[in-house]
């Protein structure tokens, strides 16, 4: 499925959300966390599905199960495709494009069987510029092992392609990545995996 640099911001969310599970003890291991995104380019020959993807996700949940993940443009795959970026977007790269704050209580993942899954609707905050947006998630994660929980969406998501390219900052990326106009639904697919710490 196609991966956006912008996933970070849309699917980005879900990461955070499942960051934020475990308490303290559990962290988000970069190598196999990532969100995927696919956006539907609207070209004149018709519309050209492209992947885009937003790696290295990190974050470490609080005591209380509280997570906050800011997500920034350097993982995503932007760079990569276009190269040294102009200087006006350069100094971008590292600066949070949002952030990501959920919560889940710690005791429900720790209550998982071994080869056990369990699927909870976790409430995630993205703030982005001056703009912040609640909505649910519904999330699964299933314990591969003593130390590593999987994170992965429980049910299809897609992103609002409209507000996405309403986004100021959002719009200056996908132009500069070739998206003049995209389809109305960004679906966004998420992998990650918890380890303890």
């Amino acid at each position: 499925m196609p991966r956006h640099p912008l996933a970070p911001l849309l699917g980005s969310s879900f990461i955070v959300l499942l960051l934020a599970l475990p308490a303290a003890a559990w962290e988000l291991d970069p190598e196999r966390s990532s969100v995927a995104a696919t956006i539907v380019q609207l070209a004149p020959e018709g519309p050209i599905p492209r992947q885009h993807e937003v790696r290295r996700l990190s974050g470490t949940a609080e005591a209380d199960g509280t997570l906050r993940l800011p997500l920034r443009l350097a993982q995503s795959d932007v760079v990569e495709r276009l190269g040294p970026l102009p200087p006006w977007l350069s100094g971008f790269t590292e600066r949070p494009l949002a952030t990501l704050t959920t919560r889940f209580p710690p005791e429900r993942l720790e209550a998982l069987s071994l080869g056990e899954s369990l699927v909870e609707v976790l409430e995630l905050s993205v703030a982005s510029g001056n703009a912040t947006r609640n909505e649910p998630l519904a999330v699964r994660f299933t314990r591969e092992s003593p130390d590593r929980i999987r994170v992965t969406n429980a049910e299809r998501v897609a992103l609002d392609g409209q507000a996405l390219m309403a986004d100021p900052t959002l719009r200056s990326i996908l132009l500069l990545l070739g998206y003049e106009q995209i389809g109305d639904e960004v679906p966004v697919s998420l992998d990650a995996v918890l380890v303890r710490q």
